[in-house]
């Protein structure tokens, strides 16, 4: 198993720079398999989803979109997949960032009670509760 990076997984569905993204589907493509797939922790895919909303001004379709190809691919395993699949549905239907979402998800995965926050969109969600 390989660890992808932001940028690389970033280059597979963006070409802002059309040589790099011809690199990282050609190194996926060679690399990523089902019998030795790809790995993308929280971290990244976090960044990734950061990077397409701000940076590249995708929607939150378009963003979550890509998640959920990231999520059906099975060349490509994503860290806590599980708690990724409550987050994308959570932020596809609530005001919230993905990765405050997914953090909510990952802390009620471990026990986590709740998670304490000073977002007020966030301390909305159900498993959040508002510092104040």
């Amino acid at each position: 198993m390989i660890g992808l990076d932001t940028n690389v997984i970033l280059r597979c569905f963006v070409d802002d720079d059309p040589n790099q993204a011809k690199q990282a589907r050609q190194f996926v493509a060679d690399r990523c398999t089902r019998e030795n797939p790809g790995f993308i922790d929280r971290v990244a895919l976090c960044e990734l989803v950061w990077v397409l909303s701000r940076g590249h001004r995708f929607d939150r379709t378009k963003a979550a979109d890509i998640v959920s190809r990231l999520l059906a691919s099975s060349e490509i395993v994503l860290e806590d997949s599980d708690a990724v699949r409550a987050a994308l549905r959570t932020f596809m239907t609530r005001s919230i960032d993905f990765a405050d979402a997914l953090i909510g998800e990952v802390n009620r995965a471990r026990g986590c009670e709740a998670t304490a926050t000073f977002d007020r969109k966030a301390a909305k969600l159900e498993g959040f509760v508002r510092v104040s």
